[in-house]
C-alpha cells in the first residue's frame, strides 16, 4: 500500500489547508494512506517582532523542507503568498491550486469600511505591502504592527487594542471565519500579495511518483496568474522587507496584470498594469516589473533596509 505524508505549519489555517488537500487526494487514490505531520516554525513561535526582521516569510516554509529532505514527509502544504520566489537546490513547486478570494479584508466592530474609520484609528497588520498602502491612501490612520495567527488577532482587536485590522479573506473563509470579516478592500483599495488566495505544494525535485499523484490538483488558469505576480516579485526582489503587491486576473487566456511597489510609509508609492498572453506569465510579471523599474522602483528598493 502506497503512503504519502504533508508536512505542515501546526497553526489552524496551515492545518485546514493540509487536511484540505490530504482530503483531496484521499478522494484521488483511495488505495493510497495520506497522513498529516504537524510542525512548529520558527515564525509560528517568535511573535513579538515583524515578520521582515527575522528573516521573512521563508520562516514558514524552511522547516518543512528538511522534513521533505530527510524523507520524514512528501510534500508540503504552503500559501502562496510565504513561498520565497526562488525555493533551494532540490525542491520543486509540483501544484499551484485553485485560489479562494484573493483580496484583504477589513475586520471591526465597530466601522463598515475602511474609509469610515476617523483620524488616528488604529488598524492592525502584519504586512508592510498592507501598512504601504494604507498609510499612502488613509494618512490620518495609526498603523501598528499584528502577528500571531488568525485566532490571536481576531482575539486583539476584541480586547480593544486595535480599531480594525487587516487580514486575508482567504483565511478567514478556509477558517470557518467569514462572518468576521466586516467588508472586503476592492484590488484598487489593496492590491493583495503575489499569490495570495492560493495554495502550493512543494516537493523533493525529481519525485515523478508523487509529482504524478498531485497532478490533477493543478489549477491552470490559478497557476498562470500566480506565476506572473511572483515574477514581478522576483524581479523586484519580493520579501517581508518589500512594500510590493500584485495581482491578475486571466481572461479568454490572457492575463491582466496590474501591481505595485512603494516605500513603507506609503509616500512613494509606484502602480503600473501590463497585459499578455496567459501561455507566458513570467513575460508579463516581466512586464510590468519594467514598467515600475523605468517608474523609479530601483530608488525605492535601494533605499530599504537590508
Amino acid at each position: 500500500m502506497h503512503s504519502l505524508t504533508i508536512a505542515s505549519r501546526e497553526s489552524a489555517l496551515a492545518m485546514w489547508q493540509a487536511e484540505h488537500i490530504r482530503d483531496r487526494l484521499r478522494e484521488l487514490h483511495p488505495e493510497c494512506k495520506v497522513d498529516v505531520l504537524g510542525m512548529t516554525t520558527r515564525g509560528d513561535q517568535i511573535l513579538d517582532v515583524t515578520l521582515s526582521k527575522i528573516g521573512g516569510k521563508g520562516l514558514f516554509v524552511k522547516e518543512l523542507e528538511v522534513a521533505l529532505a530527510a524523507g520524514e514527509a512528501d510534500l508540503a502544504v504552503h500559501s502562496m503568498k510565504d513561498v520565497p520566489m526562488e525555493l533551494p537546490a532540490g525542491f520543486e513547486l509540483a501544484v499551484i491550486g485553485e485560489r479562494e478570494d484573493p483580496r484583504d479584508a477589513f475586520v471591526s466592530n465597530r466601522h463598515a469600511r475602511l474609509s469610515d474609520l476617523p483620524p488616528g484609528s488604529v488598524v492592525g497588520t502584519s504586512s508592510l505591502r498592507r501598512e504601504a498602502q494604507l498609510r499612502a491612501r488613509y494618512p490620518h490612520l495609526t498603523v501598528k504592527p499584528l502577528r500571531g495567527n488568525v485566532g490571536t488577532r481576531l482575539k486583539k482587536l476584541d480586547e480593544g487594542q486595535f480599531d480594525a485590522i487587516l487580514l486575508a479573506a482567504a483565511g478567514l473563509k478556509r477558517l470557518g471565519l467569514g462572518a468576521r470579516i466586516t467588508s472586503v478592500l476592492s484590488v484598487e483599495e489593496s492590491i493583495p500579495a503575489a499569490g495570495q488566495g492560493a495554495l502550493g505544494i512543494e516537493i523533493r525535485s525529481g519525485n515523478a511518483r508523487v509529482a504524478a499523484m498531485l497532478a490533477p490538483l493543478t489549477h491552470p488558469e490559478t497557476a498562470a496568474c500566480v506565476r506572473a505576480e511572483r515574477q514581478v516579485s522576483r524581479v523586484l526582489g519580493g520579501s517581508c522587507q518589500v512594500p510590493l503587491g500584485a495581482h491578475a486576473l486571466y481572461r479568454d487566456g490572457r492575463l491582466l496584470l496590474e501591481g505595485f511597489v512603494a516605500k513603507p510609509d506609503g509616500s512613494s508609492f509606484l502602480f503600473d498594469r501590463a497585459e499578455g498572453d496567459a501561455s507566458d506569465p513570467e513575460a508579463v510579471g516581466q512586464a510590468l516589473a519594467d514598467k515600475l523599474l523605468a517608474k523609479g522602483a530601483r530608488a525605492i528598493l535601494d533605499a530599504l533596509p537590508a
